[in-house]
């Protein structure tokens, strides 16, 4: 109930401030379970995404958004609590398997079930690899597989802001369903699960146009978060070392001025005796 409330507020308010479009909305099933797989580049997906679909949407979402603390992590978790997402441990192993029965629950209930199988967002908007989750997914539930491109709710708000911007209009496209009905029976075997996935990436990015990266996101970050802390700390190191240089510039020209003032103490003070000499 809550879920239709906060779209029946929500959606009037995007539909006037951004203008979002949608294509292929007729592709999404109106009734029985389906699989709803997108590509990730903003926290806004979660709004934009399901916002032009009839039916709900129930995205396995990060177990962050439902541990935070203080004010922001209580919104968190009361919003996406009441919106029906569920919450998954990424961590891989036992956490892995428990967000595949998860999923398939949610299937069986003849519900959407929304899914980024790059497993995060992107970190610079191009498309990553996917992850083999999702056809485990689609093989054992033998459900239909949607893809759903994001195009531009990057640019709205991108990882680290907190305020969207105006004046950008975001765009979601539905591709037609996929079928690997071909691969049925066979979700125990890695290169299917690689094949299977890889057919869902290649959706995702004819339909968003975005560039490929053949890496995990996840990687990607984790390099990109590593090459900022050692730009960091390189510039940390630079600027002791300005501070060390102008300390010394400072003590010699300290030492300069104290040289030079004692020199002209003791010419003033040659000058005298020189003084009193001629006058004896």
């Amino acid at each position: 109930m809550f879920y239709w409330v906060v779209k029946a507020i929500l959606g009037p308010v995007l539909a006037v401030l951004w203008q979002p479009r949608a294509e292929g909305v007729e592709n999404v099933p109106r009734t029985g379970p389906a699989i709803m797989v997108s590509n990730h580049l903003s926290f806004s997906d979660h709004f934009f995404g399901p916002l032009p679909l009839p039916r709900k949407i129930t995205f396995l979402a990060k177990a962050e958004y439902f541990t935070g603390t203080g004010p922001k992590g209580l919104i968190s978790r009361l919003f996406f609590t009441g919106v029906g997402q569920i919450p998954i441990d990424r961590s891989g192993g036992k956490a892995s398997e428990g967000a595949l029965r998860t999923g398939l629950r949610v299937l069986k209930q003849g519900k959407l079930l929304g899914i980024y199988p790059e497993g995060t967002r992107s970190p610079d908007g191009r498309l990553y690899r996917g992850r083999t989750g999702v056809a485990r997914l689609a093989l054992e539930s033998r459900a239909p597989v949607v893809p759903m491109a994001m195009i531009n709710v990057d640019k709205i708000m991108p990882p680290g802001r907190t305020v969207p911007k105006l004046g950008i209009r975001p765009k979601v496209v539905f591709g037609e369903p996929l079928d690997f009905s071909r691969y049925y029976g066979m979700e125990k075997d890695p290169r299917v699960l690689r094949a299977v996935t890889d057919e869902i990436m290649y959706a995702l990015l004819s339909l968003s146009g975005q560039e490929y990266v053949d890496r995990y996101a996840q990687s990607v970050k984790r390099e990109l978060e590593q090459a900022a802390k050692e730009e960091r700390k390189e510039q940390h190191a630079d600027a002791k070392e300005r501070k060390r240089v102008e300390r010394a510039k400072r003590k010699a020209e300290k030492k300069a001025l104290k040289e030079e003032r004692k020199a002209a103490r003791q010419a003033e003070k040659d000058e005298r005796s020189e003084e009193a000499t001629e006058a004896g």
